[in-house]
Parts: C-alpha cells; structure tokens; sequence
C-alpha cells in the first residue's frame, strides 16, 4: 500500500454515486411553445362579440407567433438591456441607443402583424380597433417593453392628422408593415416609430405646468417651425424617429413634433443625458433628455397642446389597459400550467380545494379585465361615427384605465405564489411579469388623475352619465346583485357628498358595474355568477382565493 486513499466499488458502486444526495422528482416543466389564441376561448368570443370577427385569421395568426416565438424573444430582450452610447470613439457626440438582436425581432414581428397599425390600415371595417386590441393583447402576454414603443405609434395618428403635411410626410411610415430601427433621416426609411416626451421634472402629469420654451424661426403657428430649449424627464423609447412633445410657445403650450433628425438632414438637438434604471420594462429604454435648439413643426393650434395631445393619451391609457389585461392572463396561464403538475401534501396542488378557489378567482378576475378592455376598445373605433360611443370611449377608458392596471400588481403575486419560491427566482417568467405589472397604473397618469379625469367627464358632459347607465341598462335583469349595484350607483352619483374625496370609490363601483354588465351580456351564466356574488354581492374577501363556496370552481 502506497497510503493513498483507495475505492471500494463493490462496497460504494460506481464512482460518485455515493455522493448522489437526491433524485430530482416532482419538477414541473415549464411552459413551452403554445397557441395563445386558440387557447382563449374569452377572447376568441369577445372578438367576434364585439364585430371584429372578421380578422379572426390575422389574429390568429399572431397568437401562434406570440405563444412560440415571442416568448423567447422577450426573455431574450430582457435579458440584454439597451444600452447608451453617447460618444463614439474619437469623441464625436451620438445620442444613440443600442438593442440587442431579440428586440429587433420582436418589433418587426409586430411591425409585420400589424400591432402599431393594424386599426388604421383597416379602419374603414368596424371592429378595427377591437382586432388591433386583441394583437396588443397577445403581444403583452409575451413582451411588454416593446408595447411602449408600438402603443406610441399607433396612438399618434389622430395628432399626426391634425398638421396636413405632417400627416402626408410621416403617416406612410407610420402605417407600414415593415420595421426599420437604421438611425437615419425619416425621409431614408421605409417605416418609423413614434414617441412622446410630455412630462417634465418639476410637473410629472401636470404639464401645465411645463418650461421647455418654443421659439419660432421660420413663420408662427401649425405647420411652422420652432426651435425647443428645455429638458424631458421621462422619454419613453428614445430611439422613436420622432416624438410629439409638448412646450410653452408666444400663444401658450402647444405641441409638436420633433424629428430624431433636423430638416437639413444633421442630427436633431436632442440631447440623451442618462437612460433610466427602472423597476422593470427592461427590454424598453427611457430617458432623460434635453432640448438644445432642437427644431420641431407645431402640430394643431398654438396654445391648444394638451387638447391637441389628448386624443394620443386616450389610446395609449386603453394600451395600458390593455397591457394589464394581458399580465394578468399571461400569468394565470402560468399558473394553470404549473398547479396540475406539482404534488403537494400527497395531492396535486390543482386538485386542492383552496388552490381551486384561488386559480377560479383569477380566471374570473382575468377575463372581466378582458371585456371591460375590450368594450372601450370599441367604443374607440365606434366614436368617429357615433358621439354616444366617443362619450363612452371617454368616460369608460379613465375607468377601466384605474380599476383594470389597480388590480394587476396584487394579481401577479397571486399568481406568482401559486409557484411558491420557484415564483421568485430569475429564469422563471413570473419575476418580469411581477416587475412589470405595477408600470401600467403610474404611465399616463396614475390612479388619482384617471379618477379625477372621471369626474370631469361626468361633469362636463352630461351625456356621458347617460350613456353609462344605458350601457348597464342592457344588462339590467341578468342578476339580482348587478340591478342592485347599478341602483346603488345612480344613488351615489347623485348623492350631494363631496365628490372628489370619493373619486376611487365611484371609479371602482363604476368598474365593477362595467365588467359586470359585460359578462351579463357575454351570456357565460356560471362567470356571471360568480363575478357579479362575489364582486358586487360584496361576498368576497380582500385576498384573491375568497370565493364563497358554493361555487364551481374545478379546472380541467
């Protein structure tokens, strides 16, 4: 013997197999590739529900590519966050900012199925918008950072088409189904991308308020140019060719749009201080920027900026809506994957009645967020036709805007605990979806703006208080707990208490009352009443999972 340590593998076996502590058992697999819209049934339903059957293909198209393809992507862009370059090497000044692969590919996806454009290339179809809703929709489930980018496009249209010659040069790009991310003059490109710079450091939603100064230098007025000296606290998707930006000219605040690029072809003005470290939204960049004599043509009336802006913070507060809608269902899909696999206390945990409540509580709470979402999404395509649409567009997007992204954050961490640690853990998605949920609420104003936005329309046109109880009136009978909700309504509308110390309050019985009369409508008896007992029966709980008992709740 030499006095080295020796084997006995008649006595130990193999090498190494004594050290084997575990068998690995019991590990659910993850979600792989599936077809988010075959696999919907409430949003196949509302899409033909609410006339927008006919671009079944094309959305269907698109579930298959957000349920695969897309999911891959998005953890991909996520992963390799945008990076700032402010300089090349020789120190000449750039103000770019670099993606990786994977967001490229997800934004010509998007691009190719239509999520920025889909509703204005088909808008002369009713339901183009409520199609367009259901792509975004999709598309969230997979990846939302490039949602902002793609909301913004799409929502710039109406402005767009208030400057003639604004809307010739630019609205092509805009409606292409190509995506072009070159940084070159816009005149070079097939397609652009629009962003917004409205919010300045010392307003945030107040934009009023802001200081950034526009001084003309050829002609005054829509269609002229000006020269922007100021800063933007917050520009989402800086790497957008141009941005519809708000700043205080002779006649007022006023809008405008201000290219990547100056009209002599050099770089714009546009001066990126930082990018963002954010929450989550990883995948997108946002950015500090000053204005240093940036050139920008003023886009509607001098002094009518914010009103000229409005019709774009519509659309974009029915994307978050949207966005939410989508978080919630990408994270029950999750969730329902997981439970049926994983045994817990000698069952499997789908099987358990309380996680039984929680997964059905979830579901309800899901697909209310979807047709709530939808029905605005509607009304936005119904409004240029019909003026009790575009009041209810009006009114019922403050609403679903507050109540749907309210309820986001607290149901991923529902659906995140379902996991139990694994939930918690990188490499699994319930971490990002939980990172993004709480974005929605706070862009585009949080939730005390929307209710007060909500009051104001109340109060300012009468028309629409009507038509929201015209809306619920259709669902008037369908259950005892909705007649009794909406009677609760009208009496608190009316009651002579201060109203804005209870603007939440009448948002969320508002909400409720919506989602309530959608189900109804939807004729799915079981959600009826299960949503309208429970939400507007008041027999529910705080938590999710409170479902009073009698009800159904097993899952296949």
């Amino acid at each position: 013997m030499n006095g080295q340590p020796t084997s006995d593998d008649s006595r130990h076996g193999a090498p190494g197999e004594s050290f084997a502590t575990h068998a690995p058992h019991n590990l659910p697999q993850p979600l792989g590739a599936y077809d988010a819209f075959s696999t919907d049934s409430a949003l196949r339903e509302s899409l033909h529900r609410h006339g927008a059957g006919w671009a079944d293909s094309d959305v269907a198209a698109y579930g298959r590519v957000a349920g695969g393809e897309l999911m891959e992507l998005g953890a991909l862009a996520n992963q390799h966050r945008p990076q700032l370059r402010l300089f090349d090497v020789q120190g000449r000044r750039l103000d770019q900012v670099e993606f990786h692969p994977a967001y490229h590919r997800i934004m010509g996806l998007a691009f190719a199925h239509g999520v920025p454009n889909f509703a204005w290339r088909n808008e002369t179809k009713p339901g183009a918008h409520v199609a367009r809703a259901a792509l975004v929709y999709l598309h969230a489930q997979a990846e939302q950072g490039s949602e902002c980018p793609l909301t913004m496009t799409y929502a710039s249209v109406p402005a767009l088409r208030q400057q003639p010659q604004v809307a010739d040069e630019w609205l092509p790009r805009v409606l292409s189904a190509e995506y072009d991310p070159r940084f070159l003059p816009a005149a070079h490109k097939a397609a652009a991308t629009i962003g917004m710079g409205m919010t300045e450091k010392q307003g945030g939603s107040d934009v009023r308020s802001n200081t950034t100064r526009a001084t003309a230098v050829s002609g005054r007025g829509p269609g002229a140019w000006y020269e922007l000296v100021g800063h933007k606290w917050f520009v989402s998707a800086p790497m957008s060719d141009a941005f519809l930006v708000l700043a205080q000219s002779a006649g007022g605040l006023s809008c405008f749009l201000l290219p990547r690029f100056a009209p002599d072809g050099t770089v714009n003005a546009i001066r990126i201080q930082q990018l963002k470290d954010k929450l989550g939204d990883w995948s997108n960049a946002s950015a500090e920027v000053e204005l240093q004599g940036a050139l920008a043509m003023m886009v509607g009336g001098e002094g009518r900026g914010v009103a000229t802006i409005l019709e774009m913070v519509a659309l974009t507060r029915l994307d978050c809506m949207l966005g939410s809608a989508a978080l919630m269902r990408q994270s029950l899909v999750q969730a329902l994957h997981y439970t049926p696999q994983r045994m817990a206390f000698g069952k499997r945990l789908g099987t358990q009645p309380l996680m039984q409540n929680v997964l059905a509580d979830l579901a309800l709470e899901s697909e209310a967020a979807l047709a709530l979402a939808l029905r605005v999404a509607r009304a936005v395509d119904a409004a240029p036709r019909d003026p009790r649409e575009a009041a209810f567009a009006r009114l019922a997007t403050a609403i679903g805007k507050y109540w749907v992204c309210k309820r986001c954050t607290p149901f991923v961490n529902e659906a995140q605990e379902t996991f139990g640690g694994i939930g918690y853990i990188e490499g699994t998605m319930m971490p990002r979806l939980y990172r993004q949920a709480p974005l929605n609420s706070i862009w585009e104003g949080s939730g005390n703006i929307q209710c007060l936005d909500v009051l104001r329309t109340l109060a300012r046109e009468p028309l629409a208080r009507e038509v929201l109880f015209d809306e619920l009136e259709l669902a008037r009978g369908g259950h005892p707990d909705f007649d009794h909700a909406c009677d609760r309504l009208r009496r608190e509308l009316g009651s002579a208490e201060p109203m804005e110390l209870r603007a939440r309050a009448l948002t969320e019985q508002m909400a409720l009352a919506l989602q309530a009369a959608q189900l109804i409508q939807a004729g799915q008896a079981e959600v009826t009443e299960a949503f309208c007992q429970s939400r507007l029966g008041r027999e529910h709980g705080l938590a999710f999972g409170t479902l009073p008992a009698q009800m159904p709740m097993a899952s296949d």
